[in-house]
């Protein structure tokens, strides 16, 4: 049965063990597990009860996790995402004043809308229309976006009116807890140390606790609390509400920052094909389809793949077993959340800032001698970070891609599906100008 799996999930083309593997789903899972506590905080300001939000985040990030490993064999851990769920309470449900039930009603037909695209093909296109020589900035783009959050979770950086982020304060305690993770992980890294991520969280985390800087208030979860909010969703009241919007919305963000993470994730983690294309993309959007769905089913906000993922990369994993240890370490933390609050966000911010370094080195990669490429490239790489956001900054690198290839005399009748999704990226800004 084990030599079985170990042919299924490809260990030995990826040189990788059942350890490997296992650590770096655990690796990816401590990055992430923040979501636990900030998912539910965010949705409960919608009237949603935050216990059963709690078990529905576990159950979904779980769902979707063990099901890319499974069907797609890819280290890429899912859960409701950030930005999503923001989008979800403050402009959907207290902005519009749509009740959260409808909510998830829209977020149930943008997952049927995912399943339908992928069955379709038409997700597959979209990524294959994405050029190959932007693949690099991608991941180097997100790498910056990773440390960034990372640096702002230290207290390193900080946002500052006249200079729009300046430094932090360096004598705080977790700031400094936060800079001796950052050197222990890289002194593991030299010396080449396997699970040099997952020690330096650990060991950060155990320093907070013996420096009285770990704040930790247990509190009990039943499973059975999901009841309040499980199959609650309205999909009728959905469909009658001016509901256009807030599906797109849902589709459109998780759509193409799912496949910026994709992109990134696989490119730090060569599973990237010679011919530039990405295996098994029908079997990726298929479990994120179906993790969206489920989510809103159980009653939680989208469903989406997790940059933090690349911390699991850099920990040495390379297929679905990464994944779903990860998922199954959500499942389990249905009764261990009270534990996993422990872990304070200046453990996990040595992690991410690394993580990002790892994945900048990517941009070496690019053709920088080429203006058509170099350009684009620059553009993802400097406006992921600084609008805070995968999509925004694949849509600059795609616009200007096309722009440039069809000024330059380059334009191919075969390339439509890059013309056209240029259009799309500019038809979103037109309708954020005017929204």
């Amino acid at each position: 049965m084990r030599s079985r799996l170990e042919r299924y999930f490809r260990f030995k083309e990826h040189n990788t063990s059942w350890r490997t593997e296992a650590l770096a789903g655990l690796t990816t899972f401590i990055t992430m597990a923040y979501i636990i506590f900030v998912n539910p905080a965010i949705l409960s300001e919608t009237g949603m009860p935050i216990a059963a939000v709690t078990i529905a985040t576990c159950m979904a990030a779980g769902v979707g996790s063990v099901l890319m490993g499974a069907l797609a064999n890819y280290p890429l851990a899912l859960a409701p995402g950030m930005g999503l769920n923001a989008y979800f309470t403050y402009t959907v449900v207290k902005g519009m004043g749509v009740p959260w039930p409808t909510a998830l009603g829209a977020v149930f037909i943008s997952g049927a809308l995912f399943l339908l695209l992928t069955l379709g093909g038409i997700r597959q296109k979209l990524v294959e229309a994405i050029p190959h020589q932007l693949h690099a900035a991608v991941a180097g783009g997100i790498g910056l976006f990773i440390a960034l959050i990372g640096l702002r979770n230290a207290g390193i950086v900080v946002p500052a009116n006249s200079t729009l982020v300046g430094l932090g304060n360096l004598h705080a305690p977790s700031t400094l807890l936060a800079v001796f993770g950052i050197l222990l992980i890289a002194v593991l890294q030299s010396f080449r140390v396997q699970a040099s991520m997952l020690c330096g969280v650990l060991g950060t985390a155990l320093l907070g606790v013996l420096c009285h800087q770990v704040q930790w208030h247990p509190a009990l979860v039943s499973p059975m609390a999901m009841r309040a909010t499980a199959f609650h969703l309205d999909l009728r009241g959905a469909l009658h509400i001016n509901s256009f919007e807030i599906i797109f919305v849902f589709l459109f963000v998780d759509l193409f920052d799912n496949i910026g993470t994709l992109v990134a994730v696989t490119e730090r983690a060569g599973l990237i094909s010679a011919d530039h294309t990405i295996p098994r993309l029908k079997q990726i959007f298929f479990a994120d389809a179906i993790a969206t769905i489920f989510g809103s089913l159980a009653g939680t906000s989208t469903v989406t793949s997790y940059v933090e993922s690349a911390s699991g990369v850099a920990a040495g994993g390379r297929t679905g077993v990464t994944a779903i240890t990860t998922g199954l370490l959500f499942f389990a933390s249905i009764a261990i959340a009270p534990i996993l609050g422990a872990i304070p966000s200046f453990a996990t911010a040595p992690a991410l800032i690394l993580v990002g370094a790892l994945m900048v080195a990517s941009v070496a990669t690019i053709e920088w001698n080429e203006p058509r490429i170099a350009i684009p490239s620059f553009l993802i790489i400097l406006t992921v970070p600084l609008t805070y956001s995968i999509a925004t900054g694949l849509s600059f690198g795609i616009i200007s891609f096309a722009a440039i290839e069809l000024a330059t005399g380059r334009g191919r009748r075969d390339h439509w599906m890059l013309y056209l999704l240029a259009a799309l990226f500019c038809a979103r800004f037109i309708y954020m100008r005017h929204s």
